[in-house]
Order: structure tokens, then sequence, then C-alpha cells
């Protein structure tokens, strides 16, 4: 099913999504990879205020390239979620309402997508150029010295995404892998 979702969005919101879901958002989406979520969960511990209020927000593990003449950004594809796995349960208990990358995440991860009434969204990866012009503007907002790897805030108009993990517990990796096991027999 093909959606269409404003963020920063709500629990019930979420909770409209199903794994397998085309889902066009527009508004705000922050990007953090690595060391940003390292330097965020450093920031948790010493008791600090994050960068950005998390609260209803995505994240997109991404680190674009330099951006073209005229363009606010170049390209702009996903990374590995896999990678932030270690700090992304701390992040959707804090209100996170959703994430954006490539890969399986792990059972924690997909634990606290259900307690949060959140959304694992996988981004097509190797369509970063295409990806990018659905990016309005970035701003370097945290972490500006980590480079690529810094906290940006993205305004973002129909960008495509498709619901992997959903606030009920439906897994796409899971499920489609089931359908092409008896598809392919």
């Amino acid at each position: 099913m093909r959606k269409y979702l404003h963020v920063p969005f709500s629990k019930e919101e979420a909770d409209t999504l199903t794994a397998g879901d085309y889902v066009y958002l527009t508004g705000t989406v922050y990007t953090a990879r690595d060391a940003a979520h390292k330097r965020m969960q450093d920031t948790i511990d010493e008791g600090k205020k994050l960068p950005f209020d998390v609260e209803g927000n995505i994240i997109y593990y991404m680190g674009p390239s330099p951006a073209r003449e005229g363009r606010p950004i170049g390209s702009a594809g996903p990374t590995t979620a896999s990678r932030m796995d270690k700090y992304a349960p701390t992040l959707l208990d804090m209100g996170l309402r959703g994430m954006i990358g490539k890969g399986k995440r792990t059972p924690q991860v997909l634990d606290a997508v259900v307690r949060n009434h959140a959304v694992y969204f996988a981004a097509v990866g190797g369509a970063g150029a295409i990806l990018s012009k659905c990016i309005c503007s970035s701003e370097v907002i945290a972490y500006d010295d980590l480079g690529t790897e810094a906290i940006r805030k993205l305004e973002v108009k129909d960008f495509p995404v498709i619901v992997v993990a959903d606030a009920k517990g439906n897994n796409l990796y899971a499920t489609a892998t089931g359908q092409w096991c008896r598809i392919s027999r």
C-alpha cells in the first residue's frame, strides 16, 4: 500500500503502517551515523540534552556526498543500519519514532520498535542520487567536526521508503524471505 506521512509523527500514525507499505515522507528528518550515535550516547550517559528532540522524529542513517552547485546535498543513500543497533533501543525508548537505513536489525531493536510504537524504514541502497532529489534543504546542526557523519537536519518532500519493521512486530525481511522460499520451490 502507498501512504504519505508528515514527519514528525505520532505513535498512532506509526501504528497504521504495515511492513511492506511504500511510504512517502515529508517534513523534517535528521541524519546520524556511527560516530554521531556514539556522541549522542555519551551525551545521554552524562545526563545532558541531545542536539535535537528525538520525540516523534526519524533518524536517517546516511552520510551525504558534497552538494553539486545549486543543490542542497549530494548523493544521499542509506548506510547499513545494524551499525547503530547498540544505540537504537535507547533512542527509541526516548521517543524516536522511526529510523531509515538498509539491512536487518537485531532482535533488541525490533523489540524496541514494537515497545515504542515505532517504525524501521528502508531506503533503496545505490539510489542516493535519486533520493537526494527529495531533499529540499540540509543543515548541519551538531558535531560539525565529524564531516559527513555530522548530524544534519533535512527537509524532505515525498522521500520514498519502505516499512521493513512495523509497530505490530511484522518484519519484511522475515516474511519476504518466507514468501520467496515458497515461490522458488
